[in-house]
């Protein structure tokens, strides 16, 4: 019974450990949905290959989060498999049936819980607050800020030859006038052009980060140079 006690604890650090570490991910600029992924993959030690994964590690505090990440997943994992194959070494079948029911039945209170968002509100006040107490995290909820909820959001463009904005600036592009803004511009270079003003040029190849409406951001993605794509804008 120690051994099947062990491994509730051990699912239960896992799932706390993963949310502190998604909290620390997403006061770093991910969006929570991307962090909670990340943070998963980096614990489980999946080791998806993703766009998300490299801006990940090419950020200093999210390589330190997701390095801690990995560390604690390898222990937790080997100590999960330890105690699962010690709770059912030696055991009658009807003594096994009885902890197999215990396990199921933990597991699926550890999930409700998990689910809880009473319960998540309140884990994530008590993590921003020792985060901010106890580590040197911008901790700031950009999503919080920028309000992306509702009908608005932020979202990247990736720019072809073709596309409505291809070789305009800024300036010509009057995104503003259709309730998007770009925020940043990163280039096929890969250099980064933050808070680019109306001289900026949108080149084929670059990708735009823009804050507005969702339904602009996403007719913005379809639409083509051209008359048809000028009345859209006009529209």
């Amino acid at each position: 019974m120690a051994a099947l006690l062990s491994l509730v604890v051990v699912v239960v650090l896992s799932l706390l450990v993963t949310r502190v570490a998604t909290t620390a991910l997403v006061h770093t600029g991910l969006s929570r949905e991307v962090a909670k992924f990340q943070a998963r993959s980096a614990f489980t030690g999946v080791g998806f290959t993703t766009r998300e994964s490299e801006k990940v590690v090419g950020h200093p505090v999210r390589r330190r989060v997701v390095l801690l990440l990995m560390l604690l997943g390898n222990a937790g994992f080997i100590t999960a498999l330890a105690s699962l194959v010690l709770t059912f070494v030696n055991e009658s079948f009807g003594t096994t049936l009885l902890r197999v029911g215990i396990l199921l039945a933990a597991l699926a209170a550890i999930w409700r819980l998990a689910a809880s968002r009473f319960l998540d509100r309140r884990i994530e006040r008590l993590i921003v607050a020792a985060l901010r107490r106890f580590t040197d995290l911008d901790v700031a909820d950009y999503a919080s800020l920028l309000h992306v909820n509702g009908p608005f959001g932020i979202g990247s463009l990736r720019v072809s030859e073709g596309d409505w904005v291809a070789h305009k600036t800024l300036a010509e592009s009057r995104l503003r006038h259709e309730g998007a803004m770009v925020l940043g511009v990163e280039r096929a270079d890969g250099s980064y052009v933050g808070a680019p003003d109306g001289a900026t040029e949108i080149l084929p190849g670059d990708e735009l980060v823009l804050y507005g409406r969702d339904d602009v951001l996403r007719g913005l993605d379809d639409r083509l140079e051209g008359l048809r794509g000028d009345a859209e804008h006009a529209a």
